[in-house]
């Protein structure tokens, strides 16, 4: 069996940090997901951050919306590499859901994110 894929969460400011807290808090579980911030950085060092973060495991990365520079390094860091997929607009149901199925590809993974992501969403 392979090892089980990792989540890597990139946001502005502080929201990477208190998602994975969150998740932590509830499931007991930090293993599956890293944060990383554009906190204080340019381009480039959001990239090296995440570069860091993903290594060469098999990755969903979580950016928090499209066409931000966090979204903009994911695209850059997934170019190329198929262990790897891009998920933006990360919510909480998504990442809760993510820890309990790390068994999957990135691209299946990337899949169910979106769809518990949606279910997530209401309007009341």
């Amino acid at each position: 069996m392979s090892e089980p894929l990792q989540g890597v969460v990139v946001t502005h400011g502080g929201v990477a940090q208190a998602l994975v807290e969150a998740v932590k808090g509830i499931t007991g579980d930090n293993g599956g997901l890293v944060a990383v911030t554009n906190i204080g950085c340019s381009p480039e060092a959001l990239l090296d951050r995440l570069d860091t973060a993903v290594g060469t495991r098999r990755v969903l990365v979580f950016t928090d919306m499209p066409a931000g520079s966090c979204f903009q390094a994911a695209l850059k860091e997934q170019h190329g590499r198929e262990n790897l997929a891009v998920v933006t607009g990360v919510n909480l149901p998504m990442l809760l859901d993510f820890v309990y199925h790390r068994d999957l590809s990135p691209g299946e993974a990337a899949e169910r994110a979106m769809s518990s992501g949606n279910r997530g969403i209401r309007s009341l």
